[in-house]
């Protein structure tokens, strides 16, 4: 077993990227000291304390329906209770007690005679009856009135239904606090690691359990443990090693690379035991299911696996309401060895700070540490033509689909090829520029060094790619307007291909890496628009082409204007498969091409219409969310014709008094089938800080439309 990382060189290339959370064969330096834990109560955001920790590892998770924050959640039924309305129970109670009192008053006071009598006077004995022992005599004779009254009282109660009115409104009022649970059996309590004793590892077991109980392990540390115990369980570690480098570094054992056993702060509410992040709460309003109402809502690998598109004008909340909490929720599960995640925002985007990622490329600012690999760690000239070419010409309309990319791609690789032949490396931004261009000297030289190294197969890609220069339709003239905007003066040290820097390559998915790319969209938008296609392209390349699937590797792009292409929406339908996911947000539809709008609403499973939406997105959104049967009530008032004259006398008293004339209404029930939410209320009747969320698992399970409160 390797060192996993946790001794290597820091970098992006090769080895040097974060891998997975397992334990290295021998512990070659001492466990970091652990930083104090922050007490807060577990679920809010915060990481559990010494004293909480155990209280948030043994709280109940019980199963739920896609999207419910599980952690403490109390399930519900499906179906809604048919309660009575306040204002008739509290109105048949008080009749039912009113009728209770006069048949009792009439009974005690003879009006009714003295049948009710005759169980009495079966049952005494003739003594109590003459009087001779009035004591006891009185008394029973009291006691059977009190038994009458009580009868009559329990019907009343009965039919008045006093106990819904103790139990909806007076039981609430009298609930004593509820009991301290008991601690679970110790074969059941997951502080003692029951899994790792059965499996023989008890003193890792034992060591785990005391650095629990001593406040030095963390929800992190549980997740990142229980992540290296799968890997033993699925045979790529033996037991023997898991169990020598646990009892060596305690709750520290098996670190990411960074070192980092936390993030320096958490805006949003986690549970690391179900991969959850809690966005908001589920509104108790009728449209809701009724076991969803008011019940927490969260995201999780297994929806975001079928990818996440968020629609909402500027300022309404997708920043903060979803692409943040989502991003610090693949942090910490990088941290823990479960996830690679890689966040592209504009520069300032406020998706976390620099210390919560292990890779932080700011395109065009100079400080920047880390370089973006133009052509995504590929050697294949015909992949890297591919991939630049979805980068450079994806959004450009054309009549026949796919024509454009197709020409350009083929473009690329004509020079490509051949310069990577010569120099063994592809070319940087500027030299690709004079290659399009068709500049005569750079092609000149690139023919001599082709001829004299006796490259055959690049000196025939070379001259076809001068026979089609400067021909009417030739891509080149595109592709070098398009590269120009990347061979700019703030760009003059990114995309290095000659080795001297350090440029992040997608490929590094197979390991659980954290990776920010702020993009310059202040002072070169265009730009900004070509790179995050290009990191688009990339991810769902090497999603799909990963060794190891086990780590859910996910891309959150705050801003997706003029990004989705074709190929994008292909490629974001294949990342269910390959254990990866996207989170994209617009400000509106409208930033998408028109044919790919229908196309990216069904590619991706999980989606999110903000407030403020116009109705047109709204209308795209109510079609693909379908309708359902309802039931619908039509009332129709019918005005009363009296022939009688006091009744017409009567009628005309009525309106005289209330100024309407006497109706009747009549109740008709029928089922129709109507939007689950219309354009109409998708843009006007949700309040701000709230969207309607739909949800799909990886597992085909659906949740509907549900109105969120993204504050709560």
């Amino acid at each position: 077993m390797d060192t996993d990382g946790t001794q290597d060189a820091r970098g992006t290339r090769g080895t040097p990227v974060p891998r997975p959370a397992t334990p290295p064969a021998v512990p070659g330096t001492p466990p970091p000291a652990v930083p104090p834990v922050p007490a807060h109560a577990p679920g809010v955001a915060a990481a559990p304390g010494s004293g909480d920790f155990l209280a948030w590892l043994r709280a109940p998770r019980p199963q739920a329906p896609p999207g419910i924050w599980r952690f403490g959640h109390r399930p519900r039924p499906e179906q809604e209770p048919d309660e009575v309305p306040a204002r008739q129970l509290f109105t048949g109670a008080l009749i039912a007690f009113l009728c209770a009192w006069l048949v009792w008053s009439l009974l005690w006071n003879g009006y009714l005679g003295g049948w009710w009598m005759w169980p009495y006077y079966a049952l005494a004995p003739e003594s109590w009856l003459r009087g001779d022992d009035e004591v006891i005599g009185s008394l029973s004779s009291y006691l059977y009135y009190g038994l009458v009254a009580f009868g009559l009282m329990s019907a009343a109660g009965r039919v008045g239904r006093w106990s819904d009115i103790w139990r909806r409104y007076l039981a609430p009022r009298f609930k004593r606090p509820a009991p301290r649970e008991a601690e679970p059996a110790p074969q059941e309590d997951p502080a003692r690691w029951p899994q790792l004793r059965a499996a023989g590892a008890a003193e890792a077991a034992d060591t785990l359990a005391a650095e629990a109980g001593a406040g030095r392990m963390r929800d992190v540390d549980h997740a990142r443990i229980e992540r290296a115990w799968q890997s033993v369980r699925s045979g790529r570690h033996t037991l023997a090693d898991f169990t020598r480098t646990v009892v060596t570094q305690g709750a520290a054992a098996c670190p990411h690379p960074s070192g980092a056993r936390d993030l320096p702060h958490r805006a949003a509410r986690h549970d690391l035991a179900t991969a959850q992040v809690r966005l908001g709460t589920a509104v108790d309003d009728e449209r809701n299911p009724y076991q969803y109402r008011a019940a927490g809502l969260a995201l999780s690998p297994e929806l975001l696996g079928t990818s996440l598109l968020a629609v909402g004008p500027a300022g309404c909340g997708k920043t903060a309401g979803v692409t943040r909490p989502v991003a610090e929720a693949l942090c910490l599960q990088a941290l823990a060895g479960r996830a690679a995640v890689v966040v592209v925002a504009a520069a300032g985007a406020g998706l976390g700070p620099a210390d919560d990622y292990d890779v932080v490329v700011r395109v065009g600012h100079p400080d920047s540490v880390y370089d973006l690999d133009l052509y995504g760690g590929t050697t294949d000239p015909d992949e890297a033509a591919a991939v630049l070419a979805e980068a450079l010409t994806g959004d450009l309309a054309d009549p026949n689909p796919g024509g454009e990319r197709r020409r350009s791609t083929t473009v690329l690789a004509q020079l490509l090829g051949p310069y990577r032949m010569v120099h063994g490396r592809f070319p940087g931004v500027p030299e690709l520029r004079e290659l399009l261009d068709g500049a005569a000297v750079p092609l000149a030289r690139l023919r001599k060094a082709l001829d004299e190294g006796g490259h055959e197969a690049g000196l025939r890609e070379l001259d076809a790619r001068e026979r089609q220069s400067g021909t009417p339709g030739d891509p080149g003239v595109v592709l070098a307007d398009r590269i120009a905007l990347l061979d700019r003066p703030a760009f003059a040290g990114f995309f290095d291909t000659s080795g001297n820097g350090r440029p992040f390559s997608l490929r590094a998915l197979d390991h659980p890496v954290r990776v920010r790319i702020d993009l310059p969209e202040r002072g070169h938008p265009d730009a900004s628009r070509i790179l995050a296609r290009l990191v688009l392209a990339q991810f769902t390349a090497s999603a799909a082409h990963r060794e190891d699937r086990s780590l859910f590797a996910c891309l959150v792009l705050d801003d997706a204007s003029r990004t989705v292409t074709p190929e994008a929406v292909r490629g974001i339908q294949r990342l269910r498969s390959a254990n990866a996911g996207a989170v994209l947000t617009l400000r509106t539809l409208d930033d998408v091409a028109a044919p790919l709008r229908s196309a990216l609403l069904g590619a991706t499973g999980c989606r999110m219409s903000l407030s403020g939406v116009t109705p047109w997105d709204g209308q795209q959104f109510a079609e693909v969310w379908g309708k359902e049967w309802t039931e619908a009530r039509d009332i129709t008032d019918r005005q009363i014709v009296a022939d009688e004259p006091l009744t017409k006398v009567s009628h005309f008293v009525r309106k005289a008094i209330t100024g309407k004339a006497p109706t009747a209404q009549s109740v008709t029930v029928r089922q129709v089938e109507r939007e689950r939410w219309s354009a109409s209320e998708l843009a006007h009747a949700v309040p701000p800080g709230h969207a309607v969320l739909s949800l799909t698992t990886v597992r085909g399970e659906h949740a509907p439309p549900l109105l969120v409160d993204l504050r709560g």
